[in-house]
């Protein structure tokens, strides 16, 4: 992997590591607010560990109404303060909140309870039972049975629960592990997994290559071609400037330095001759172009 493509990618491993961190759980409670409804009639909802100094249990994100389950809406917006309640139930546990609200603004109190049958599947599949801060970092990301499962189908090594976090930060999902399955991708380790999604390698971004020739390509070239932006129609027009199929380190360094094929087919009519890849290379780092008629 380039210089460039390593950087990019530790970039989108440090973010996933801070959303991680952000959903880092409290102790036996934490503390709510709701505040207004913003487009589209969304609730922001933030979570606070009030017995962390650090601050390092706090979760922020916003909700559809319908997820917060028993939420009276009507007395949420009223005016005037009346008990507020409502529950956040997912796969992996669920919080219980209650408190006081009105004029589209709430506080209160929640307790937090991990889902057994959810805990009972990562032991049964030797992730392991999480601690209290990864069963509430699971709730939070909304990490679900069907990336375990698919995971498991797709015959990955078994993943950690940082992993199940990362990938489910990223938007990895079932449909995702068997996209990339049927394409002919099953990287080596989880890690390659992270980096396709943090780059948004696709499926239907594999097919575009494939449909030009550039079928079942390595998991490392395929990162090195999204990190800089390398896109079917970039090959194919140096394919029409008669360079045929160029090889991915050939791509990558046209790309890195800014050597289009509009930039080759000039510096070709100026020279009279076609001049090779290290050619338009090295006219493009020294700052050389074809001169303009």
């Amino acid at each position: 992997m380039n210089r460039l493509a390593a950087f990019l990618l530790a970039i989108l491993f440090a973010t996933v590591t801070v959303s991680s961190a952000c959903v880092a759980a409290p102790s036996d409670w934490l503390r709510f607010t709701l505040d207004g409804e913003g487009s589209g009639g969304r609730i922001h909802a933030s979570f606070r560990d009030e017995s962390r100094a650090r601050g390092d249990g706090n979760w922020s994100t916003g909700f559809d109404p319908s997820d917060l389950a028993g939420l009276d809406v009507a007395s949420f917006r009223a005016s005037g303060s009346r008990p507020i309640h409502f529950s956040l139930v997912r796969e992996a546990g669920r919080l219980d909140c209650s408190g006081n609200g009105g004029d589209r603004h709430a506080a209160g109190n929640c307790t937090f309870a991990p889902d057994p049958a959810f805990t009972q599947l990562l032991a049964s599949r030797g992730i392991g039972q999480p601690t209290r801060a990864e069963a509430f970092g699971l709730m939070a990301l909304d990490v679900r049975r069907a990336l375990v499962d698919g995971l498991v189908a797709a015959g990955y090594p078994t993943p950690s629960i940082d992993d199940l976090m990362a990938l489910t930060a990223l938007g990895a999902n079932r449909a995702y592990i068997d996209g990339m399955a049927r394409a002919g991708y099953r990287p080596k380790s989880l890690k390659s997994l992270i980096e396709f999604k943090a780059l948004g390698i696709t499926p239907e971004w594999i097919s575009g290559f494939a449909r030009i020739g550039y079928a079942n390509m390595p998991g490392d070239d395929l990162v090195q071609l999204k990190a800089l932006g390398v896109t079917p129609d970039f090959i194919a027009g140096f394919n029409r400037a008669g360079y045929g199929r160029l090889a991915v380190d050939q791509l990558v360094q046209l790309k890195a330095l800014g050597v289009t094929p509009d930039y080759a087919l000039a510096a070709n009519r100026q020279a009279d001759r076609r001049l090779s890849v290290d050619q338009l290379v090295e006219m493009k780092a020294l700052g050389l172009g074809p001169r303009r008629r």
